[in-house]
């Protein structure tokens, strides 16, 4: 029994293509954390999104906050990603001028994805984008 569920689960896991990797480019919120023994941690607003712009295999993530009129606040602080596939999985490798990290890219599609990080935390995430509740007639872009 033990052993159908494992190849269940694993026959499960969804395939990631480098095509798929373009399905990152946009606005990003983070949905829930599932934290390693089950437990969820559920977001309901959230003051800021990531926005990954992805050529390829490589790109960057930045934290913005959005805004009443549709716009965006930026830093100048980014995050270079590249995409690694391996045997094991496809993992974002993320690196600043301080720090290094990778996360484990579990599932992608045009409106969620999923990465599970080294300390079994899975960020669940959501297809965002520009909120206008000022509703000033402007287009939002």
């Amino acid at each position: 029994m033990i052993l159908v569920l494992s190849l269940l689960f694993v026959g499960c896991k969804q395939e990631i293509k480098p095509a798929d990797i373009a399905k990152l480019n946009g606005y990003w919120e983070i949905e829930k954390v599932v934290f390693d023994k089950g437990e969820e941690k559920d977001y309901g607003m959230n003051e800021s999104f990531d926005f990954f712009k992805m050529k390829g295999n490589t790109g960057i993530r930045k934290k913005v906050m959005p805004q009443l009129d549709g716009t965006f606040l930026t830093g100048n602080s980014f995050e270079n990603v590249s995409v690694r596939f391996t045997d094991k999985g496809t993992f974002l490798d993320y690196k600043t001028a301080y720090a290094k990290w990778s996360e484990e890219l579990i599932s992608i599609s045009d409106e969620k994805f999923v990465v599970k990080n080294e300390q079994n935390k899975e960020y669940h995430y959501k297809k965002s984008g520009p909120i206008n509740i000022l509703n000033d007639g402007k287009e939002t872009k």
